[in-house]
C-alpha cells in the first residue's frame, strides 16, 4: 500500500501516464509490418498496464476518493450511454422542479425494459455547476420517486448508479424539504414490490447516495467509496481539522473491499486495469454483465420472499456479536 498521505493521485500516477503516452506515440510511428518491434510494445504496454493496477490497488482511502472524483471518470450517463440498447431520459418532478443533478429514464437492458436512475456529475466547471457537483436538490430525489413508483406500476425492475459527495445542503434544499424527500425515498424503496439493483460507481457520500440506494443487491466498482460523511467533513466534526481527512478516510472504512467484508455491498465489481476512467466501455460491459445477471436472479424470486429479503439485509447491517 503507498502510505505517504500527502502524496496526491497525480504526482503517483504521472511517470506511468507518461510512458504510457509515449509507447501510444511509438505505436504510431513503428511500421505495421514489423511484428518483432509491435510485439516488444504489445509487451511493454501490457506492463504499464499491469503497474497501473497495483498502483491503484495499493492507493490509501483518501487517494481512492481522489481518484473517483476525477473528471474523466464514467458519470451515470455514460454507463447507460454504453449498456443500453435503447433509452429515454425523462424529466421533472411534476411538481415544478426538474433537478439535474439527478437523471433517470427507461432503457432496455439486453432487450429487458428497466428504469434506471443515477446522480450525474459534470465534465468541466461549467457542467459541473449546471449538475450542481452531482448534489440533488429535494426535487432530484422526488422525480427518482416518481420513475421508481411508474416502475412499480408497469412492474419494471430498477437499476441506479449512485455517485455524489451528498444531497445538496443548502438553504434552499432545507426549505423545499430535502429531508423529506430522502426520507419519504427510503421508505417507499423498501415497499417495491419490482427488483432493485444498486451500484456505487463513483462517491457514494451520506444520506444523498441512500436516497437511492436501498436495494435487494447492492453493487460497488473496485475502486469506489461509500462513506456516512467524506473525509474532509468527518475530519472537521471529529478534529476540528481537515488536514486530518487522512485519519478519517482510514476509520470510515469506505473502500469496496472493507464494505464487503462488513457486509455493507454484496459484490465488488471489476474495473479496468487503470481504473474506469482508462476505459469507460469495457468498465460498462463488465458492469452490464452483473446487472443483467443479478436482476434475472431477482425475477426468479416471489415478490413476497424478495421484499422480505430486502428487510432483512438491511436489518444485519451494524449487526455486533460479542464473544
Amino acid at each position: 500500500m503507498i502510505n505517504d498521505k500527502q502524496t496526491t493521485l497525480s504526482d503517483i500516477l504521472k511517470p506511468v501516464i507518461h510512458l504510457e503516452l509515449q509507447a501510444q506515440k511509438l505505436h504510431g510511428l513503428i511500421n505495421k509490418n514489423n511484428t518483432t518491434l509491435l510485439k516488444k510494445l504489445n509487451n511493454i504496454t501490457q506492463k504499464i498496464q499491469t503497474i497501473k493496477r497495483e498502483i491503484l490497488s495499493g492507493l490509501n482511502p483518501l487517494q481512492r476518493i481522489h481518484l473517483v472524483r476525477q473528471a474523466h471518470r464514467p458519470t451515470t450517463l455514460d454507463y447507460i450511454k454504453y449498456m443500453m440498447d435503447e433509452y429515454i431520459e425523462l424529466h421533472g418532478d411534476r411538481a415544478g422542479s426538474d433537478d439535474s443533478a439527478l437523471v433517470g429514464g427507461i432503457g432496455r437492458l439486453n432487450n429487458r425494459t428497466v428504469i434506471f436512475l443515477g446522480h450525474q456529475r459534470g465534465k468541466n466547471t461549467k457542467d459541473n455547476v449546471a449538475r450542481n457537483f452531482g448534489m440533488p436538490s429535494p426535487g432530484g430525489y422526488r422525480k427518482a420517486l416518481r420513475l421508481m413508483q411508474h416502475a412499480s406500476r408497469f412492474n419494471l425492475p430498477i437499476i441506479t448508479f449512485i455517485d455524489t459527495p451528498g444531497a445538496w445542503a443548502g438553504i434552499e434544499a432545507e426549505k423545499f424539504g430535502q429531508g423529506e424527500a430522502i426520507a419519504v425515498n427510503l421508505r417507499e424503496m423498501f415497499g417495491f414490490r419490482v427488483p432493485i439493483v444498486c451500484t456505487i460507481i463513483g462517491e457514494g457520500g451520506s444520506g444523498g447516495a441512500l436516497g437511492i440506494g436501498i436495494g435487494d443487491v447492492v453493487l460497488m466498482l473496485e475502486h469506489a467509496v461509500y462513506t456516512v460523511a467524506t473525509p474532509e467533513a468527518c475530519a472537521a466534526i471529529l478534529w476540528k481539522d481537515s488536514k486530518q481527512s487522512p485519519k478519517a478516510a482510514e476509520a470510515l472504512k469506505i473502500t469496496s473491499q472493507d464494505l464487503y467484508n462488513l457486509g455493507v455491498i454484496d459484490k465488488i465489481v471489476p474495473e479496468p486495469h487503470g481504473g474506469s476512467q482508462d476505459n469507460p466501455e469495457e468498465a460498462a460491459k463488465t458492469l452490464k454483465s452483473y446487472l443483467y445477471k443479478e436482476i434475472n436472479n431477482l425475477l426468479n424470486l416471489n415478490k413476497n420472499k424478495r421484499e422480505q429479503y430486502r428487510y432483512e439485509r438491511f436489518r444485519r447491517l451494524g449487526t455486533c456479536y460479542e464473544d
